[in-house]
């Protein structure tokens, strides 16, 4: 017998095995797996019924709620695609997003109709707008929003049979190392079995209660939509980060489980009201997004009395590849337990490791030996939307590779040690240092720049802009800041600029950003220099 792989499979059965337990949690709204099963039914009849065909991509821009949840299955109930949008991005990367992407819908938060109002006339493909909450007033809308869309329509249930797993699932757009975004698709059987291993490699219990603290736009919102449906779990919907509002969900809803990004970790170990608040529920905290200290894991441990480890992954790979959990035959203790636990982790089960040096050949994995980490597993994108070459590219030789530089001791614990190319890891998200010097060089005085990760207290690292001037050209700091945060997300954008007289470079031109950042290495921002909007 061989059934289709696909995450739709954990929404039928947990509707079946547990239709009168909570599901999600949701801004005081409460919907069992009877009524979520139901409302994610009538979204996919309704967009049958707009005319969505399978394959269309339907797209999503709005925070963590149970409609964007309800997404996760209601779009592929109708065979279609989704398409989650990250709320930071500006309106410049989103219609590029959505037109590349060839989204025919698009559900919008009502906090973000003006944003989209402002370059919806760019948009070539989409054929409807529909607003998730709220009442929708200009005219371009839907005279519906999504409740009202939804409301009439009879529940479709797809037969699994029908589903092809090797179809794609959903997309989610990545900045990686080039300037433009790439569309990241995963499969129906990416999903699925990226779900079981991270069961496995956690310890899922059945009917646990987690706290969406990541995304669900982000980096397939780290597999939490769809593992914890597997098991009728409780989702806990937190539409954007507010430590209080963390804190007092766990304690009404005895949260068991969260992931965050060692900023958020910082903030709730450090904040002063957490003692306030009855925390004992919560068992399991987990790290990532963003290299992890020892340090950061020793105090959430000892401020929430819970297990807490790292883990790594990409967008590319559904995302989890590893865990950083203890292996029982170890046996860490004090410092070198916290250590240990900070790591990149041991391959999750369906995982597998290799460190590869410039030519592709594998290195030795003593912890000393360090070169590409490349992997291969079924979570695994199918590739990149409408770019076979850059496919291509990341999967030479069979395996993933992932741009990192690391490391792989005997006990098969990867060490993160480098970046391959200069990606600069911000709070989480990943910034791309050839985008924003492209946007930098559009300024008219500008005749070269680089742009650099430096640390940041509060933001593990932010850019820092070199930059060479034209010949008798002027502009200050703040101007070419305030020129990129005009054209970039502002979480992307310089917080600080230097006028430099040359850059150094190789012998072919290529500037030598390694100087640079040994360079200015000990130039760290103060934490509190820059807001982040």
């Amino acid at each position: 017998m061989n059934i289709p792989l696909t995450p739709l499979r954990f929404l039928h059965y947990a509707e079946r095995q547990y239709p009168n337990r909570t599901a999600v949690v949701c801004q005081g709204k409460r919907f069992s797996y009877e009524q979520m099963g139901k409302r994610v039914g009538q979204l996919a009849a309704a967009l049958k019924a707009a005319g969505v065909q399978p394959g269309d991509r339907v797209a999503f821009l709005g925070v963590n709620t149970h409609r964007l949840l309800e997404a996760y299955y209601g779009v592929l109930e109708a065979k279609a695609v989704l398409l989650p949008l990250n709320i930071r991005l500006s309106a410049t990367e989103l219609c590029y997003i959505i037109n590349d992407a060839g989204a025919s819908f698009l559900f919008i938060e009502e906090n973000f109709i003006p944003l989209v109002d402002s370059f919806r006339n760019g948009l070539k493909t989409v054929k409807r707008f529909c607003q998730l909450g709220g009442e929708p007033r200009a005219d371009w809308l839907d005279a519906k929003n999504y409740d009202g869309f939804i409301s009439e329509a009879e529940p479709h249930r797809l037969n699994i049979d029908t589903v092809n797993e090797d179809d794609v699932a959903e997309i989610f757009y990545t900045s990686g190392t080039s300037a433009q975004p790439k569309g990241v698709m995963l499969s129906h059987r990416n999903i699925y079995l990226h779900a079981m291993h991270v069961c496995m490699a956690l310890g899922v219990e059945n009917s646990s209660v987690e706290l969406h603290t990541i995304p669900l736009f982000h980096a397939n919102g780290w597999g939490v939509a769809h593992f914890l449906t597997a098991l009728g779990g409780k989702h806990v919907m937190v539409p954007a980060f507010d430590p209080k509002v963390v804190f007092q969900l766990i304690q009404d809803e005895k949260a068991n489980h969260f992931s965050v990004v060692p900023i958020m970790a910082t903030v709730l170990v450090n904040h002063p009201d957490r003692k306030n608040y009855d925390l004992s529920s919560v068992k399991r905290i987990i790290l990532g997004g963003a290299a992890a200290s020892p340090t950061l894991v020793r105090e959430v441990q000892e401020a929430f009395g819970c297990e807490c480890f790292a883990g790594y992954g990409l967008t590319e790979t559904s995302p989890t590849l590893s865990v950083s959990r203890m292996k029982p035959e170890l046996d860490w203790e004090g410092e070198k337990k916290y250590a240990g636990e900070a790591m990149a982790g041991f391959a999750i089960p369906g995982v597998e490791f290799a460190i590869v040096d410039a030519e592709d050949k594998e290195l030795p994995q003593d912890g000393v030996a360090f070169g590409e980490i490349v992997a291969r597993g079924d979570g695994v994108m199918k590739g990149y939307w409408n770019q076979p070459q850059a496919t291509a590219d990341v999967m030479r030789g069979g395996w993933f590779h992932t741009g990192d530089m690391a490391s792989i001791d005997k006990d098969g614990y990867v060490q993160i040690v480098d970046r391959k190319k200069d990606i600069i890891v911000s709070g989480g998200e990943n910034i791309s240092s050839l985008e924003v010097e492209k946007v930098m060089l559009s300024h008219p005085a500008v005749l070269e720049v680089a742009v650099i990760p430096v640390a940041h207290a509060r933001w593990g690292e932010v850019p820092k802009a070199l930059v060479v001037l034209k010949p008798s050209a002027e502009a200050s700091e703040a101007s070419l800041i305030e020129h990129t945060r005009g054209l970039l997300s502002h979480y992307k954008c310089p917080h600080s600029v230097v006028f430099v007289e040359a850059l150094p470079k190789t012998g072919t031109g290529k500037v030598l950003k390694k100087d640079l950042r040994k360079q200015y290495a000990e130039h760290v921002p103060d934490a509190t220099a820059v807001v982040r909007a």
